[in-house]
């Protein structure tokens, strides 16, 4: 029973606080900012709160300066909004798992393109392939319009 509750606060701190970060939040540091997870504890105490931020380094130093800086004001927007016994303390995480799998997909790219002939040939031979189609279309479009006068 405490692990559904628990995922449902969890669920309802993200909302509050990415749209107070979004809509409320003033601070010129906090930008390019996604509310990814929260992870809450069974006693509704502390809450962890992961963020991504894109940019360099040192935007994302500037916006987690921010964010903690923030901290107060999101507390009491997170307890306006919730009816919870205790306001959950806010611990702000940053998350490099976008900038990993971009990282990834990117040297992923790289070996594809190195596995690939780079002999003029093989260029060519591409090339002949797509004019191929359009070759073939071109009858069948004459004896579409044949079809149609027919019917």
């Amino acid at each position: 029973m405490g692990t559904r509750r628990t995922a449902k606060v969890a669920e309802a701190i993200r909302q509050v606080v990415s749209t107070a970060v979004l809509f409320e939040l003033r601070d010129p540091r906090v930008s390019d900012t996604t509310i990814l997870s929260v992870e809450v504890p069974t006693d509704l105490r502390t809450a962890k709160i992961r963020v991504s931020v894109l940019g360099d380094e040192r935007d994302q130093k500037l916006c987690m300066q921010g964010l903690n800086s923030a901290r107060g004001f999101l507390q009491s927007r997170i307890a306006d909004r919730l009816d919870l016994r205790y306001t959950p303390v806010l611990t702000f995480v940053l998350d490099d798992g976008i900038k990993k799998s971009i990282e990834a997909s990117r040297i992923l790219r790289e070996i594809a393109e190195q596995r690939q002939p780079d002999s003029p040939d093989a260029g060519d031979a591409e090339v002949e392939q797509e004019s191929a189609p359009h070759e073939a279309a071109e009858p069948e479009s004459s004896s579409d319009s044949d079809a149609d006068s027919v019917q």
